[in-house]
């Protein structure tokens, strides 16, 4: 296949219709993991984005943020953490609850994962409505870092996700509005 320089990575995105319930529409990125080519400009674009901005970890949130974060921390040269759901992590962990809209949920990382004073790019597969990373960039100022901005392939802009990441730059690939 000959080199492409732009990539319709939209077109690479599945809709299902209510799923994980009635009125949702999932927006599914498996056909673009399963494209290598799509997956590879996906990455290619975030790492364009941030290649000279300075940047000393990638965090990312289970699950599918990793899929993303991982290639993007071996482009950027730099190391990644794995922010994750309580009892998933083997050693001395930094945790952090955040509210839900029926509840509340716990997100925890190695309390060696990020250091003070280090730069940090938060990296997910979707943005929606913000809570998520929210409490992924709340934690990393908990370990006295600085948040330097989050990256999705996906934002929902209808359900204004942003919103709670005021004081981060967001950078999204494909934007729904």
């Amino acid at each position: 296949m000959a080199e492409t320089t732009f990539w319709d990575l939209a077109g690479f995105i599945r809709d299902i219709p209510d799923f994980p319930k009635p009125g949702i529409v999932f927006k599914d990125i498996t056909p673009l993991l399963l494209h290598p080519e799509a997956f590879r400009e996906t990455i290619k674009r975030m790492a364009d984005h941030y290649r000279d901005q300075d940047i000393d970890v990638i965090a990312a949130a289970e699950a599918r943020g990793f899929l993303f974060a991982a290639p993007l921390a071996l482009e950027l040269g730099v190391g990644m953490v794995p922010i994750r759901k309580p009892g998933k992590l083997p050693y001395k962990k930094r945790a952090h609850s955040y509210e839900l809209e029926y509840g509340t949920d716990t997100l925890e990382m190695h309390i060696d994962g990020i250091e003070k004073g280090q730069n940090v790019l938060v990296v997910d597969d979707l943005l929606a409505t913000g809570g998520t990373v929210e409490a992924c960039c709340k934690m990393i100022q908990q370990c006295e870092a600085n948040v330097i901005g989050c990256a999705f392939l996906i934002e929902l802009k209808f359900l204004d996700g942003a919103k709670r990441l005021p004081d981060y730059p967001v950078f999204s690939i494909i934007s729904y509005d």
